[in-house]
């Protein structure tokens, strides 16, 4: 079912997914509003078959919003598309329901795009409550850079960009790989000549996917940090119901990632990354026996990937299609 803002054009339509964050509704609203005083904006909200009370809430927000009631949850990346027909803004925005804007970040990222027409998707710098950085501006994973995360072994290549890179003072405005999906800005035009999300991304992986794509459009993805947004991060992960288990939230990552890696590595690159994936269960269980061996006692609990990475792999038909 779905009730919609008839209205002209706007200066942004922020789309926004929900999946049980009821909770979180008053904050992230009143934010919002208070970040849109001078522009017009439409809001668009996707429900993912939410079982709190997120639907009363959003009935009797009425006509202030467009809303989506989806009978089944269909994942992040499909949800968000579903709003894209709607969309009357120069600009969308994807905004998670925890993900709280500051008074001047509509405003100020609306203006800096305006004047760089080269941009195609605009990022922020992002913080917890207590205002610690947050991953904001990142570079695509690789087969390699992951496996040197997940091991450690970073050190012993130093030329190797990985995914995150949290080193320097982030006050600076720069191009990117890709920023993620939380407060996502996307120029119309992008929209209308690359489209959103793969839908084969149920969780995971989509934004990375989607820059990829915007990058090789011609356009530019920046980071901008000259406005904060404080991102809880997993609100809905959290919430009763499949998705709030942790191996299967886990299981999401290893499928998204292995249909990234096949879609732009090709089958050599899926079968490098599984390498590694098996390379890097042994690097990190023997580097626990040496320090059990060193320290007799070891904080944490080794969890081996490669069989489940393998089962997912399987389950994907070779990482060609979703599971869900």
């Amino acid at each position: 079912m779905t009730f919609c803002l008839n209205g002209a054009n706007f200066d942004l339509s922020v789309i926004v997914v929900n999946y049980n964050t009821c909770h979180l509704f008053d904050e992230f609203f009143t934010s919002l509003d208070a970040s849109s005083l001078t522009l017009s904006v439409q809001t668009l909200l996707v429900d993912n078959a939410s079982t709190d009370t997120s639907r009363t809430l959003l009935h009797a927000m009425g006509a202030a919003i467009s809303v989506t009631f989806n009978d089944v949850n269909v994942g992040f990346g499909r949800a968000n598309n579903q709003a894209v027909p709607l969309v009357e803004g120069r600009y969308a925005l994807l905004l998670n329901t925890d993900a709280f804007v500051a008074p001047n970040t509509l405003t100020k990222t609306l203006a800096w795009m305006d004047s760089h027409p080269d941009c195609g998707v605009l990022g922020v710098k992002l913080t917890d409550r207590a205002g610690a950085l947050q991953p904001s501006c990142r570079y695509f994973p690789t087969p390699f850079n992951i496996f040197l995360n997940r091991t450690g072994l970073q050190r012993l290549f130093p030329w190797v960009v990985l995914v995150d890179d949290m080193t320097w003072d982030h006050a600076s405005v720069r191009e990117c790989d890709w920023v993620p999906g939380c407060y996502y800005l996307i120029r119309h035009e992008v929209l209308d000549k690359v489209g959103l999300f793969d839908p084969r991304f149920f969780m995971y992986y989509e934004e990375v996917d989607h820059c990829r794509r915007v990058k090789a459009a011609g356009w530019k993805v920046m980071f901008y940090p000259d406005t904060s947004v404080v991102h809880l991060a997993g609100e809905s992960a959290k919430s009763a119901g499949v998705l709030s288990k942790a191996r299967q939230i886990s299981g999401l990552q290893v499928e998204s990632e292995l249909l990234y890696m096949r879609k732009h590595y090709g089958r050599f690159g899926l079968a490098w990354h599984m390498a590694l994936v098996g390379l890097g269960d042994a690097v990190v269980g023997l580097k626990q026996l040496l320090k059990r061996a060193l320290h007799r006692r070891v904080p944490g609990h080794f969890q081996p990937l490669f069989l489940s990475t393998w089962r997912a792999l399987q389950a994907t038909a070779w990482a060609s299609q979703p599971t869900r």
